[in-house]
């Protein structure tokens, strides 16, 4: 029989317990471990090759996240009954776990590397997430490929109350002032991706430290397996490097390469580079020699160490700020006519055009998630076209870049969303990123901000973001804020930080040295702060809260409440009241188990018409009130008259004049428009009507 024993591995993590195993799955991947916490079991699995591609100039890994509904015991929704395409989430999660392990692979290494993290089992209970963090670190460790791991990753949640607690379950995270994700070492923080309601800097530095303190046992436990399972690390050697032509390169374009970097236009800061990069390839790159890669890999290597140089010997920045000054800003509300609420953000050369689009309750996203499915009445969705760059590129469905930006913007503002009790409408907020020099996600947040607010969106507080940079070299380093596109490629950080003037609402930190320290973090939250004040001062000047009323262009949302007994009337025989009045107004309309009747319609116009046509439908006729009726039908005793919607009253052949009336019809006829007065409504609804005493 074959022999299928699997390598295991057991330790308590916080509340759960948590096995790795390898050797009974997937056993011709080059590393394959099945992670169990809880009843929540993924299996992580990587290839890597031994060789690299000829010509290959960068790092081809790739990481996949994904979720199958048999781990929930569900068939997929929808026409095609089988997963497709990546859902959002799980493009967010594939991020989340590429981000703390792309760091740890030795520079210069161009193997591809496949890594696929698979939710074979699910429950209601726990995300997923952190088991794939930690398989995909524990298959990389056991994989023989280069991988300077492991890491750990820990979710936190917190309140003022409990203080910080590790891996909460989705009811407990409901009530947590704080959603954190933290990857590491046993030594550095690499990744950080959170929300929050409006939490201080040092209650956020605290929730990272916890994190990555709790962590450790999923570091420590992971070496102990792979010390076990004992698979050789593949022999491999960066590409020697070539430090005379480095040297002669230098030499040739140092200046001029410093020069372009003092250019604070970047299109025009790039036209120079392009200059002097082709002066360096005119005299450096020869056919025989085949060096034309090495040649351009050397000139890339000049640029990152000039403006590094610059920066950590406090010389100033590219654009001439000094380290801690934000750019010039320019903002704009209402800068479009036919969405319900729009801004202008620039800062630098980085602009977003925020837009708000209301819908109706009906209109909220329908999100399938393996523990639930859920109504979403906040969408954010963010759009990078390649002109915002000056480039030429793909158009098409948005990539994980644009998914993450987004997600990163709605978390900053979500937590000053008004509840859907407060605001009973869905709302679409877009950012379009129309140029980009650093930061565009941060850009989108303020857009966002001032956007609701002109649409008249009572957000509970203007939120704005700002994007911190690092560069470091040996126990040197400057903490740069607000950096430019140049400054985040070169740099060693990318720390982001949202908020109102209350305090944190997102912070997303990732690393691209093996880690940070904590005297790094509380400078980068300190400045974050500084910078962030800053941006709300001027928004502020701007728009300093909602608009009281919304756009006259906005639909409108109406209620009505009508006694339970009412409910049947404002239906309809078979709903033909309900469609007639959805048809004649063009109103959406929900009418609840309590008689609360909800109206959603294009225009304030409409809405009201609807609701007048429902307290019409469901009125009663009162003793006393004089009524427009219609003459519906002609009897021998008298007329039946409509006063109110599907209501009739009975005008007996002796209420209709002071004189004697033989025949009705030499009075009324049917179709006539006449005043009628109610003199009583019986018991049983019957309304009786007379034309005498009006005037």
């Amino acid at each position: 029989m074959l022999d299928l024993t699997p390598i295991t591995k057991t330790f308590q993590f916080g509340d759960q317990e948590v096995t790795i195993e390898t050797a009974r799955i997937a056993r011709q991947a080059s590393g394959a471990v099945l992670v169990t916490m809880g009843d929540v079991q993924v299996l992580a699995t990587v290839v890597g090759k031994k060789e690299p591609k000829p010509g290959q100039g960068f790092f081809p890994l790739t990481v996949n996240y994904q979720e199958k509904y048999y781990a929930a015991g569900k068939i997929p929704g929808g026409y095609i009954k089988r997963e497709s395409r990546p859902s959002e989430n799980e493009t967010l999660v594939s991020r989340l776990i590429d981000r703390p392990i792309r760091p740890l692979f030795p520079a210069g290494y161009m193997n591809e590397v496949q890594l696929v993290t698979t939710v074979v089992s699910a429950d209601v209970e726990n995300n997923p997430d952190i088991a794939a963090m930690i398989g995909a670190s524990a298959c990389l460790s056991i994989s023989g490929i280069p991988f300077d791991g492991p890491i750990g990753a820990a979710r936190v949640g917190y309140t003022r109350e409990e203080g910080y607690f590790i891996n909460p379950q989705f009811e407990k995270l409901k009530t947590s002032l704080l959603d954190m994700t933290v990857a590491g070492t046993d030594d550095a923080v690499l990744m950080v991706e959170s929300e929050a309601k409006e939490l201080s800097e040092d209650e956020m530095l605290g929730a990272v430290l916890f994190a990555h303190q709790e962590l450790q046992c999923v570091v420590t436990a992971v070496k102990e397996f792979a010390a076990e399972v004992n698979t050789p690390r593949w022999e491999w050697t960066a590409p020697a490097f070539n430090d005379a032509l480095y040297a002669d390169i230098k030499a040739a374009a140092g200046e001029e390469v410093a020069t372009a970097y003092q250019t604070s236009d970047k299109m025009a800061r790039y036209d120079l580079i392009d200059v002097v990069n082709a002066k360096v390839k005119e005299q450096f790159v020869s056919e025989e020699a085949g060096n034309g890669e090495e040649v351009s890999n050397m000139f890339k290597k000049l640029q990152k160490e000039v403006v590094r140089t610059r920066i950590v010997n406090g010389e100033p920045r590219i654009d001439g700020r000094d380290g801690k000054t934000v750019r010039d800003l320019n903002i704009q509300v209402n800068v479009l006519k036919g969405p319900h609420g729009s801004a202008l953000f620039t800062r630098g050369e980085t602009q977003s055009i925020g837009t708000v689009t209301l819908g109706s309750t009906r209109d909220a996203q329908t999100v399938e998630f393996l523990h639930e499915v859920i109504k979403d009445n906040f969408m954010f969705h963010y759009n990078f076209p390649p002109y915002s760059v000056g480039e030429c590129g793909r158009m098409g469905a948005p990539g994980r870049r644009e998914i993450g930006h987004g997600r990163l913007a709605r978390r900053g503002i979500q937590a000053m969303m008004p509840s859907v009790e407060e605001f009973p409408y869905t709302v679409r907020m877009v950012s379009e990123i129309t140029e980009s020099n650093g930061s565009s996600s941060m850009a989108s947040v303020c857009t966002a901000s001032l956007a609701l607010m002109d649409a008249g969106v009572p957000i509970k507080a203007p939120v704005a973001g700002i994007a911190m940079g690092l560069v470091k070299e040996g126990d040197k380093f400057t903490v740069l804020t607000d950096i430019l596109g140049d400054e985040d490629h070169l740099g060693d950080m990318d720390f982001k930080v949202a908020g109102s003037e209350a305090g944190i609402t997102a912070l997303q930190m990732d690393i691209k040295i093996q880690g940070i320290t904590e005297e790094i973090m509380e400078i980068a939250l300190e400045q974050a702060l500084d910078a962030r004040i800053t941006i709300l001062k001027q928004m502020n000047e701007v728009m300093p809260t909602h608009r009281s009323e919304m756009p006259d262009n906005a639909p409108t949302y109406l209620t009505l409440k009508i006694p339970s007994d009412k409910i049947a009337e404002a239906i309809g025989k078979g709903g033909a009241t309900i469609r007639g009045i959805c048809d004649e107004t063009g109103a959406d309309v929900d009418i609840g188990d309590t008689g609360l009747i909800s109206i959603f319609a294009l225009t304030k116009v409409a809405a009201e018409k609807a609701k007048g046509m429902f307290e019409a439908v469901t009125a009663e006729a009162e003793v006393g009130t004089i009524y427009n009726g219609k003459v519906n039908k002609i009897v021998d005793f008298g007329a039946f008259v409509n006063v109110l919607p599907g209501k009739d009253g009975l005008v007996h052949i002796s209420q209709i004049s002071d004189e004697r009336v033989e025949n009705v019809s030499d009075f009324l006829k049917e179709g006539q428009t006449i005043k009628v007065k109610v003199l009583d409504v019986d018991n049983k609804g019957r309304i009786k009507l007379t034309m005498k005493g009006i005037e």
